[in-house]
């Protein structure tokens, strides 16, 4: 075929420029993963040039794989080169050079649940507990240690005997010491590397033998690498090496798509490419391929309110469409019943569910969402996510409800050790051949046997006497009463705060507000049974089989797709942009997430957000990002009401005028000498990331404070 063929001016000139550094500045929907794969193809079938000596950086595993398929049905070669993630590509350099390191070549690749098993042995051995450092906490902090604290760590794993390892982890005293030197130990021990091993190993092998660094760069005579924008300082530093011999390096990105700098990546690389290799070419791409120019206007209008961005415009290529729809409705179930609605409308015009999609900033916003379909009977899935009414936190909280009421075996076994009571398999077993003898469910079944030996030690007693309290007393009261009470005196929320599971407090605070809003809906004859009832429909997600549904996910998720008919819900200030944004910067990196959410629509776009109050009382706002669009590009589905557009702008202007632009001066280490407008100075003993804050003790103060990151601290 002509690998020319159907080809715009910009995406040709890609293709056939094959030497030097080329920087391609690709829009959304400018049709870069088909100008990669053909530049690839060019290079093999036009030029001659080997597969084996190509490597081509995707920013996931499932990208590599669908360009590799691409490429194969271009080339007809079953051999597609180097086609990987970067951590991909380094586990092919080590699996054929780990000698070096003194590991085989059958290393293992750590997971998440790889180093949480690891965490399990070390807390076991030296007698640490969640409260200590939850896992997740633990894992952050390793690798923060690896990247920034101990870069240099990674010597120690490959210079160490094991035994030598094992002695600075049983002499290590401080917590963070035991969890970091632990973990190293655990790993050599198995030789084990986690994601950021592979890039340090790769790199420390190709600075210390140079004869294996000169085999790599003389290898790989083209380098490609995608989504250049989400590129980190390590992954930079190992392309640096890659291209040192043949000095061939083509990059592709869009630094309006930069949503990651949470993870390391840095779009500074992207905008000074120029800079740090003289001589680049560079290609603008900006016609879309993908969405009506009136979606394309919207996305427009919106990124240009960035201020650090390389000036440019996505240039429309598909006939004109229907005008963006924007939606203000009075509360989050009237969006979600409005949503619903516009979704029927839709499927009435013959458009099926699979077209149509759901986007929000975080996973409880999908809540409303779930209930309004689930009652219009509209089919739905949760793309890289699970139903909110089938989390755990929801189903546990449910079945506490549930025990109040019923009692039944259900609720009592997913919930009689959850916080923990020691009531674990032994004695559930105990329990399950007593109430089968004595045809009894379990709950009475514990209430009769309670004074066996096998329940001493446990906290079964509490249990007992906890369901009896809320069973007495819970008839008249209100069920969001019920519900925050028994969350709290369980101990159930107090787990999840201890294991640092913000997102499932959120969920639980969602479910609170349902109830309220539930319970205002329905009136005084609302009571605990009516609602086990109510909710039991949604628990059920009896929802029709099949494979026409309708797609609900963040925009995180759907970041590289694309659906005809997308629906943008949540778009209020604290929802999106979140509530934890704190810096302009960081406010810069929201916008560019909304600019992603906007541009994966390719027919229509319905933004939607929802007054009324938050659940601290607070009055609700639309999204800064609904008024950053030039409103004649919008129609709106009924005028805002009088003075919000104003009351919304007034305090966005405030908010914003109290955020720094960045936050380089807001992370001190523990140890730190601050000064304080207010209380003086101070040493930082703790950084609370969860709350947002350092907790000081203060020199003139007996007692620890946590000030806000939005309090500036100085240094000493």
């Amino acid at each position: 075929m002509d690998l020319l063929e159907g080809l715009n001016k910009a995406q040709s000139e890609a293709v056939t420029s094959t030497e030097g550094y080329i920087r391609v500045i690709a829009g959304a929907g400018s049709g870069k993963t088909r100008a990669l794969t053909r530049r690839f193809a060019y290079l093999v079938n036009e030029a001659g040039i080997l597969p084996g000596n190509i490597l081509c950086v995707t920013f996931t595993n499932k990208a590599a794989n669908e360009m590799r398929q691409r490429i194969h049905n271009l080339t007809g070669d079953n051999d597609t080169g180097y086609i990987n993630t970067f951590h991909g590509f380094c586990v092919s350099v080590l699996q054929e050079d780990s000698h070096a390191v003194q590991y085989p070549k059958s290393f293992l690749v750590l997971d998440n649940s790889d180093i949480d098993a690891m965490l399990q042995i070390i807390y076991d051995e030296r007698g640490l507990t969640l409260r200590d450092r939850t896992f997740s906490a633990a894992r952050d902090m390793i690798e923060m240690q690896k990247l920034f604290k101990r870069p240099d760590y990674y010597e120690d794993m490959i210079a160490m005997s094991l035994d030598k390892l094992k002695e600075k982890y049983d002499q290590a005293t401080a917590t963070d010491d035991i969890i970091f030197y632990g973990y190293l130990y655990q790993e050599k021990k198995c030789f084990g590397l986690d994601y950021n091993d592979l890039i340090k190993f790769s790199l420390y092998i190709f600075k210390e033998h140079e004869d294996i660094r000169l085999k790599w760069q003389q290898r790989l005579e083209y380098i490609m690498i995608d989504e250049f924008q989400d590129i980190d300082s390590l992954q930079y530093e190992l392309m640096e090496v890659l291209c040192g011999y043949h000095k061939n390096l083509f990059i592709v990105g869009d630094p309006d798509q930069t949503i990651y700098t949470w993870r390391g990546a840095n779009v500074k690389y992207l905008m000074d490419f120029d800079k740090n290799f003289p001589g680049t070419k560079t290609i603008m791409m900006m016609e879309n391929y993908r969405s009506t120019p009136e979606i394309i206007a919207a996305a427009n209008s919106l990124i240009d309110k960035n201020e650090n961005r390389i000036k440019k415009e996505l240039i429309p290529k598909l006939p004109s469409g229907e005008p963006v729809v924007c939606h203000f409705a009075e509360t989050q179930e009237e969006e979600a019943k409005w949503i619903a609605g516009q979704v029927r409308f839709l499927k009435q015009k013959g458009i099926s569910y699979r077209d149509m999609t759901v986007l929000y900033r975080a996973h409880y916003v999908s809540r409303a969402i779930e209930q309004a379909f689930i009652e219009a009977k509209i089919p739905y899935t949760i793309y890289s996510g699970v139903q909110f009414f089938n989390r755990m936190e929801i189903k546990d909280a449910l079945s506490y409800l549930r025990m109040i009421v019923y009692r039944d075996d259900l609720s009592f076994a997913r919930i009689v050790n959850t916080p923990k009571r020691n009531m674990g398999k032994r004695r559930m077993d105990f329990l399950k051949a007593y109430a089968e003898e004595h045809g009894k469910s379990l709950y009475d079944s514990l209430k009769e046997t309670i004074d066996d030996p096998i329940f001493k030690g446990t906290k079964a007693k509490a249990f007992i006497s906890l369901i009896d309290s809320y069973s007495m007393e819970y008839e008249g009261r209100p069920v969001s009463e019920v519900l925050s009470k028994i969350l709290n005196d369980s101990g159930y929320e107090e787990m999840l705060r201890t294991e640092g599971s913000q997102e499932r407090l959120d969920n639980l605070a969602e479910l609170k507000q349902s109830v309220c809003e539930y319970e205002t809906t329905c009136g005084e004859e609302i009571d605990l049974e009516s609602y086990l009832r109510h909710i039991a429909l949604f628990t059920n997600a009896d929802a029709e089989d099949g494979s026409d549904r309708v797609k609900l996910m963040t925009v995180h998720a759907s970041k590289g797709l694309e659906f005809p008919y997308v629906f943008l819900c949540g778009m209020n200030e604290g929802i999106f942009p979140s509530r934890k944004v704190m810096t302009k910067q960081g406010m810069e990196e929201e916008r560019r997430l909304a600019f992603v959410a906007v541009t994966r629509a390719e027919k229509e776009l319905y933004l939607s957000e929802a007054d009324g109050r938050n659940l601290d009382g607070s009055p609700r706002y639309p999204s800064r990002f609904i008024l950053n669009i030039d409103p004649k590009l919008l129609r709106f589905t009924k005028e805002p009401r009088e003075g919000l557009i104003k009351s919304a702008r007034e305090y966005i202007d405030i908010v914003t005028s109290r955020m720094p632009e960045d936050d380089s001066w807001m992370f001190f280490e523990e140890g730190q000498r601050v000064r304080h407008s207010i209380f003086g100075e101070g040493t930082v003993t703790c950084v609370d990331m969860d709350k947002g804050a350092h907790i000081v003790v203060f020199d003139g103060i007996g007692t620890p404070r946590r000030i806000s990151f939005k309090a500036k601290l100085e240094k000493i």
